[in-house]
């Protein structure tokens, strides 16, 4: 897999040292996103890591039961599955303002997770108990196993990261949103393979993901674990799980995501 070294892993702190000089004067969030309305994704969570004492934003997730959260693998990886290391934050406009934090009883990988490219990249966390649910705090539905997600349905991602690679989020944080078109892994395989040295039979885009973005918009690091939903007949579903991309939003390279359908017989076992 040696042509993978560019990858992003879309999960690096919110808060780093590298604090941008320069700023273009284009208004990009997410990537090429605007603020999120108050109550707009009210599933959106962010998992947090303790840091130096500091509850930190890793990575995104949704809510999708009382007790359970959907976010993506290797949002845990190399870092242990220490339940009393992580946190969520429920639905919060601006990061860090006014945090109650809510801790985990469980974390569960999905056990063919080898690495975010080979797929399987989600996670299951339960929370030691089950939240209340209101106006601005909802579960995300997930689909059925047979529903297929397409480029003419309304689709976004939402989330706190990074605005363009290795931009983060400027204060306040406030929660991002960006509508992004889907694609099915075999037109974003070909995609994939435009500019880039990999063999036209290798396979880089699995059917356990599913793409979407365009250059100018898509997820970002930070973004990682984060629900990309459509709306279907009215309603909206979790169609993905942000996973991975190559240079946030560059040609050519729509955001990667676990496909939610392919595993959700999984995740309602566990859930149930």
């Amino acid at each position: 897999m040696g042509h993978m070294i560019f990858l992003l892993l879309l999960t690096l702190p919110l808060l780093g040292n590298s604090v941008p000089v320069i700023q273009d004067k284009q208004e990009t969030r997410i990537v090429g996103g605007d603020d999120a309305q108050e109550g707009e994704w009210p599933w959106q969570i962010s998992l947090r890591k303790s840091v130096d004492g500091f509850w930190m934003h890793v990575c995104g997730g949704s809510l999708i039961d009382p007790s359970w959260i959907l976010t993506a693998a290797h949002c845990f990886s190399g870092s242990g599955k220490e339940t009393s290391q992580y946190m969520v934050q429920l639905r919060q406009q601006n990061l860090y303002e006014e945090d109650n934090l809510v801790p985990l009883e469980e974390i569960i990988i999905h056990p063919k997770y080898t690495g975010f490219t080979a797929g399987s990249d989600l996670a299951l966390l339960k929370l030691q108990s089950p939240v209340q649910l209101n106006k601005t705090v909802q579960i995300i539905m997930l689909p059925e196993a047979s529903q297929t997600f397409t480029p003419d349905m309304e689709c976004w991602v939402s989330g706190w990261g990074d605005i363009r690679f290795e931009v983060p989020l400027p204060p306040p944080f406030t929660l991002q949103k960006v509508r992004v078109p889907v694609m099915d892994a075999v037109t974003c395989d070909q995609e994939y393979h435009e500019n880039n040295f990999i063999p036209e039979d290798e396979r880089v885009i699995l059917d356990n993901m599913i793409c979407a973005g365009e250059a100018g918009k898509s997820p970002c690091q930070g973004d990682s674990g984060g629900a990309l939903v459509c709306k279907v007949k009215g309603f909206w579903f979790q169609a993905g799980i942000v996973s991975w991309g190559e240079i946030c939003a560059a040609p050519h390279r729509p955001g990667v995501f676990t496909r939610v359908a392919a595993f959700v017989d999984w995740i309602n076992q566990h859930i149930q």
